[in-house]
């Protein structure tokens, strides 16, 4: 569960592109290129679900 929730927070700060130095060098040391692709594209795609959901709130609250 730990890993899974490091492998989170290292395609977080990725999403946002922030992470330098030290924490960059660890997260690359301690997680496995799978991992990673996966769990990006389940951000990805979640991230996608959301805007889809509130840009129909939008247009519903709209009209």
């Amino acid at each position: 569960m730990l890993s899974f929730l490091r492998t989170v927070r290292s395609v977080l700060w990725g999403f946002f592109g922030v992470r330098r130095g030290r924490g960059y060098d660890a997260d690359i040391a301690n997680n496995k290129p799978g991992p990673l692709i996966a769990t990006g594209l389940l951000l990805a795609a979640c991230l996608v679900i959301i805007l889809v959901f509130a840009a129909r709130w939008a247009v519903n609250a709209a009209s």
